[in-house]
């Protein structure tokens, strides 16, 4: 074992009890540490047919903003981070796959969730809605109800924020290119955007106008 692996495993023991005693700071300070290890985890798993689609650090980032907006919901009690860390990466593989070479697609109207820890990969997902209400709320207007109400939903959130989720929903940019154009840390940029996104799917899950929408694309069980 190298010095610089005994005092990152030194590191990551500090960070696991602080995570335990439910300190988002050290969780996002341990995926910053463990992002090696993460990234050679999730591509070990990716397969050639995926890779043509998505890369490791695409997984990465999403793994990195999901896990953040699910923090403050699980008990990492006698739980070792970077082992939920992987079973979230590979739900997140799971839910690639499923995206891109499904058979059936994913039914539009279905309910409105982030991908967190009880994530299905069924669910249409706020992250679906957002490109195409990324403008202005009279333009998501034209193309459907329920970007409309997603548009004015995210007139409500402070400008870093709303910015923030324009460059990763519609450039697709990765967390550390918006850091630099918002001029934060990649750490609190993530953290930005998962809080952006949760605080969108409390104001949707608000909007009753929104919801009876959802509601009636749903098919009949």
């Amino acid at each position: 074992m190298t010095g610089n692996q005994e005092s990152d495993d030194l590191v990551a023991a500090e960070l696991i009890e602080r995570i335990r005693q439910h300190d988002q700071t050290a969780f996002v300070a341990f995926i910053d540490l463990r992002q090696p290890q993460l990234l050679a985890f999730i591509g070990k798993r990716l397969s050639e047919q995926l890779r043509t689609k998505i890369e490791p650090r695409d997984i990465f980032q999403e793994l990195s903003v999901s896990c953040l907006g699910s923090f403050n919901d699980v008990d990492f009690a006698g739980r070792d981070p970077f082992r939920w860390l992987c079973q979230q990466a590979e739900r997140r593989i799971i839910d690639a796959h499923r995206h891109h070479f499904g058979a059936q697609k994913r039914a539009a109207g279905r309910e409105v969730g982030i991908h967190g820890s009880g994530s299905s990969g069924d669910d249409a997902g706020i992250e679906n809605y957002l490109a195409a209400s990324m403008t202005s709320p009279s333009a998501a207007f034209s193309r459907g109800q329920k970007e409309f109400y997603l548009a004015e939903a995210m007139e409500q959130l402070p400008d870093d924020a709303r910015e923030a989720l324009k460059l990763r929903y519609l450039q697709g940019l990765p967390s550390k290119e918006i850091a630099e154009k918002i001029g934060k840390s990649d750490a609190a940029t993530r953290v930005l955007l998962s809080r952006a996104l949760k605080r969108l799917q409390e104001m949707l899950a608000e909007n009753v106008a929104f919801q009876t929408l959802l509601a009636q694309g749903k098919p009949a069980k």
